[in-house]
């Protein structure tokens, strides 16, 4: 077959990263796969960028997809990254495609889903209301509050410790700047952001988060994004009451959502633990790959 692999312009880069892409079609035109490689522009991931690679089924093991990846790599190694990680379903063309072409597995993930008709509003209702000495809960929409926004950047190191297993993923450095801009790409989508906070009633600062992002209309599924408490704060329920307050705002302002979906690394015991009180039900699990450039 003979291919070509056009590149093509990201028109929307956005605060942390900028986007290569490519086109593969054949001798007349017609669009066999495509390619994107994120590049990450930001403090602390100017060495990494991520592969989404998509061959349509009807034209795989044509060489669509090792063309594509041939074009992404280099781009990788001219624009001079050391890591480019792209995730599988476990068990798919994807999974065995990366495998075979000197990707290392990195992470495993558990992707689970909450179906919101099953959930105990009583039981649901009590997890929120129970006490946290010493804690108090707040929530916003959208981009986080003025008097809030220092402590909230803060906080995402939080998630510096998260279990990434052996992905070249480096430390991703917050600031007010930067959780503004994802609350506003997130707003660019169409889609609406809602953030349940634990605060230190100390101080008021922000010692643990949790991020809902649900479709513009309200229909379908939400997705959590980021769940973290500070590690001084951790062994208290935290994480539970917030993704639990999370839950409930879905069901009270979102009734026609079907359900929210969470994804974990399986080697994150703490939040599988929470997850599995909540109800939530796995569905699949992913491999993380890294090719070492």
């Amino acid at each position: 077959m003979s291919l070509d692999i056009t590149p093509l312009a990201d028109p929307h880069p956005s605060a942390s990263s900028r986007r290569l892409a490519w086109l593969a079609s054949g001798d007349d035109g017609v669009p066999l796969g495509s390619a994107f490689l994120r590049l990450f522009t930001k403090e602390g991931q100017e060495h990494l960028a991520e592969l989404e690679l998509a061959v349509h089924g009807a034209e795989r093991r044509q060489g669509v997809g090792t063309r594509l990846l041939e074009a992404a790599v280099d781009a990788a190694r001219s624009e001079r990254r050391r890591s480019v990680i792209a995730q599988a379903v476990q068990g798919s063309p994807a999974d065995l495609f990366l495998a075979a072409r000197g990707f290392r597995q990195v992470l495993s993930l558990v992707y689970a889903r909450l179906p919101l008709a099953d959930v105990d509003r009583a039981a649901l209702d009590a997890l929120v209301e129970v006490p946290h000495p010493g804690y108090r809960l707040t929530e916003w929409e959208g981009t986080v509050p003025d008097a809030l926004a220092r402590s909230f950047a803060a906080s995402r190191r939080a998630m510096d410790d998260m279990p990434m297993e052996g992905t070249d993923f480096g430390t991703v450095v917050w600031d007010v700047d930067r959780v503004v801009a994802a609350a506003e790409a997130v707003a660019r989508r169409g889609e609406l952001l809602h953030t349940v906070a634990v605060l230190d009633a100390s101080d008021g600062g922000v010692v643990g988060f949790s991020e809902l992002v649900v479709p513009g209309d309200g229909s379908g599924d939400g997705q959590h994004y980021g769940t973290a408490v500070l590690p001084e704060h951790r062994g208290r329920g935290l994480a539970r009451w917030m993704k639990a307050a999370a839950v409930r705002h879905a069901l009270e302002q979102h009734p026609a959502l079907s359900g929210l979906c969470t994804d974990t690394a399986e080697s994150n015991r703490p939040m599988l633990a929470v997850n599995d009180s909540l109800g939530y039900l796995p569905t699949h699990k992913a491999v993380e790959y890294q090719l070492d450039l």
